[in-house]
């Protein structure tokens, strides 16, 4: 269970940071509600497909799997860390006013985290059903969270939120890896 929990909570760190550059914009309770239930249900349905095509690839590369999840989890940290890597502030600003097509698109732009989480989580054979259950209600209550505080808290929260989840998940990387190695 800690290794799920170690899964899930720099997500939540990069939710966050995704739903207060949302709620810079201000909105109603309703809209608010729209946004973080958007955001749960692309949050919790993108890690199936990662645990799919990871659970796959887990079996294809068997005793590498655990070095190929330190991988993916080390590279996706790196990205959030990269400057200018991660542009989930103004993608974020965007699905606030964005409608139909667009807003399908941009949930699923801002949710290509959750997807490399799940191909890692399905590398080293976590449990899908409560990695998927306990992303979406993360995913529900840090976006809340997130809209919520996003006007007060400003840009450069926004921006340490999102450092601190890159940290986390090359801390997680290399932890998969370690272990392995250990």
């Amino acid at each position: 269970m800690l290794r799920l929990v170690a899964f899930v909570l720099p997500l939540g760190l990069d939710t966050f940071a995704v739903a207060a550059a949302v709620g810079v914009a201000g909105m109603d309770g309703r809209r608010r509600l729209r946004l973080s239930i958007l955001f749960a249900a692309f949050e919790g349905a993108m890690p199936l497909v990662g645990l799919g095509l990871g659970a796959g690839a887990g079996r294809a590369v068997g005793v590498y799997a655990d070095y190929a999840a330190g991988v993916v989890l080390l590279a996706l940290g790196g990205y959030l860390l990269w400057p200018g890597g991660d542009d989930e502030g103004a993608r974020a600003a965007e699905l606030a006013q964005a409608r139909g097509i667009a807003l399908l698109a941009l949930g699923v732009s801002v949710s290509l985290d959750e997807l490399a989480i799940g191909f890692s989580a399905g590398l080293i054979g976590l449990p899908i059903i409560p990695a998927v259950v306990l992303i979406a209600v993360q995913a529900f209550v840090v976006a809340q969270l997130g809209i919520r505080v996003g006007a007060r808290v400003g840009e450069r929260v926004r921006e340490a939120a999102e450092r601190l989840a890159g940290v986390a998940l090359c801390l997680l990387g290399a932890g998969v890896i370690l272990a392995r190695i250990l």
